[in-house]
């Protein structure tokens, strides 16, 4: 089984940088997308951004430009470089890994960590 460790999360001021990390508790094969997403209270979970194996990347909207996904495979870890920070950014963000063994799908969660704009 694989774990996903977030971390890096904190109180930033508007127009702040953040970066997260999210570590895999072992070398994870087959891996198809990991992401990252969010989801403030009340609200849904929404997708923030996503990393495919072959290094494409996709994100929201609302993050275009601030955000960057990118990956370190020698150290089993995800990355979430967060520029120009918003308000509307402060949510919990869990870190995914989607694992394709077989033709089955298999989702790892992080635990969330915690990231708040504000002044």
């Amino acid at each position: 089984q694989v774990q996903l460790v977030e971390s890096g999360g904190g109180l930033v001021q508007p127009g702040g940088s953040l970066r997260l990390s999210c570590e895999a508790s072992r070398i994870m094969f087959s891996i198809n997308t990991m992401g990252w997403y969010r989801q403030a209270p009340g609200k849904e979970r929404e997708l923030v951004a996503t990393l495919t194996s072959v290094g494409s990347t996709n994100y929201a909207d609302s993050v275009k430009g601030r955000f960057t996904i990118s990956g370190d495979n020698a150290k089993n870890t995800v990355y979430l470089q967060m520029n120009s920070l918003k308000p509307e950014d402060t949510a919990v963000y869990y870190c995914n890994a989607r694992q394709i063994v077989l033709a089955r799908p298999y989702d790892y969660w992080g635990q969330g960590t915690q990231v708040t704009v504000s002044s």
